[in-house]
């Protein structure tokens, strides 16, 4: 299915606390497919905005789916120079004035930490994400915080009239929500066919979008790993704060 273009408010939502069926369902047909790190699915609305999608039930519904600074922005992206790694399970909030983007995938998977890990909670060390890959990127006022308990590591950037920039940027989140726009956007494509960012591709059977184009006004994601070929970060500024982004 293909269509010219579509806008509207969205929010995406991956519950903290996915019940375990849910993610056995998910956790044993992608390891099965050697999983790694891939991509999501995204609810789009054309007219009026809608509460948050429930990823309990999309994981139910779709049966077999489920330079930075830091440490928290990484240099390689995982499927286009072969670059894996355990998350930490700890996630950051990302938000923008504006995301523009040229070439546009979304699909789901399985991220994995370390065994044993001290995050893993009741998860059993592995988390259901939205991945959200974008060939060519710009990022207006980005701001970046991860809660250390009592302080925040916050990071801003590409402001002044200097967007932030990344190359096959890929991001792996439970939450996305803002004002989107896409062009030529294709839905319900199986993950595996997708081919707007070179080098990313999902899951065989896995439900996935993708556009031409994308733009995401007031911007703001809950995540746990982001990869970039290249990323630039034009006034740079990190440091710990009271309050996050």
């Amino acid at each position: 299915m293909t269509a010219p273009l579509l806008s509207g408010n969205f929010g995406l939502r991956l519950s903290a606390r996915t019940s375990c069926e849910a993610i056995h369902i998910v956790a044993d047909e992608l390891i099965s497919k050697g999983a790694g790190m891939s991509e999501q699915i995204e609810q789009i609305e054309t007219d009026q905005p809608r509460s948050g999608v429930r990823w309990r039930r999309f994981a139910v519904t779709f049966g077999a789916v489920a330079a930075g600074a830091a440490g928290m922005v990484v240099l390689t992206a995982q499927g286009v120079l072969g670059a894996q790694f355990a998350i930490s399970g700890m996630p950051f909030t990302v938000t923008a004035d504006k995301l523009e983007g040229t070439g546009f995938e979304q699909f789901a998977t399985l991220d994995q930490m370390i065994p044993d890990s001290p995050n893993q909670g009741d998860t059993g060390g592995q988390v259901l994400v939205i991945v959200s890959a974008i060939d060519k990127a710009e990022l207006t006022n980005l701001c970046q915080s991860i809660n250390l308990g009592g302080t925040n590591l916050r990071i801003t950037a590409g402001n002044s009239g200097k967007p932030v920039t990344a190359r096959t940027l890929v991001v792996d989140g439970d939450e996305i929500a803002g004002n989107a726009s896409f062009k030529n956007i294709d839905v319900g494509q199986d993950a595996s066919t997708v081919d707007k960012v070179p080098g990313v591709k999902g899951n065989p059977g896995v439900f996935a979008q993708q556009a031409d184009t994308v733009t995401i006004t007031n911007l703001r994601q809950n995540n746990y790993a982001t990869t970039a070929a290249v990323f630039t970060l034009p006034n740079l500024r990190m440091g710990f704060s009271s309050e996050g982004c």
